[in-house]
């Protein structure tokens, strides 16, 4: 896990290690494997949640898209994916790859996480 962005009693919110500025999970703090595991009330709770970090990461990066993906078979945790896919992203690059290319923008992750907090 990388650095937490926000929490609550049901959700957390946090980036993804390394260096792909802009790449968030949103987890339930209840240990389930699988979105139809969890309660009527996480499924709001994490709805909520990642739609303010795709409004987040929207208005912080100005991106070309914000993804989202429900995706973990290595992973026996919920947790949804949602990042970013910058401007000017080579067409050769896939959806998942961050951005490497040159002249690529570069980010403060930590800078970056604390703007996002006030997005909840």
């Amino acid at each position: 896990m990388g650095p937490v962005v926000w929490a609550d009693d049901r959700v957390v919110v946090s980036h993804r290690p390394g260096d792909f500025p802009g790449y968030l999970f949103v987890e339930t703090r209840r240990h389930v494997a699988a979105l139809d595991e969890l309660t009527p009330d996480e499924v709001a709770a994490v709805a909520r949640v990642a739609w303010c970090t795709a409004r987040g990461l929207r208005a912080e990066l100005a991106p070309e898209y914000v993804f989202s993906a429900i995706a973990g078979r290595s992973v026996a945790h919920f947790h949804q994916h949602v990042f970013v896919r910058y401007r000017g992203t080579p067409s050769e690059l896939g959806w998942m790859d961050g951005p490497s290319w040159t002249g690529a923008p570069t980010v403060d992750i930590g800078a970056l996480c604390g703007r996002l907090a006030g997005y909840f």
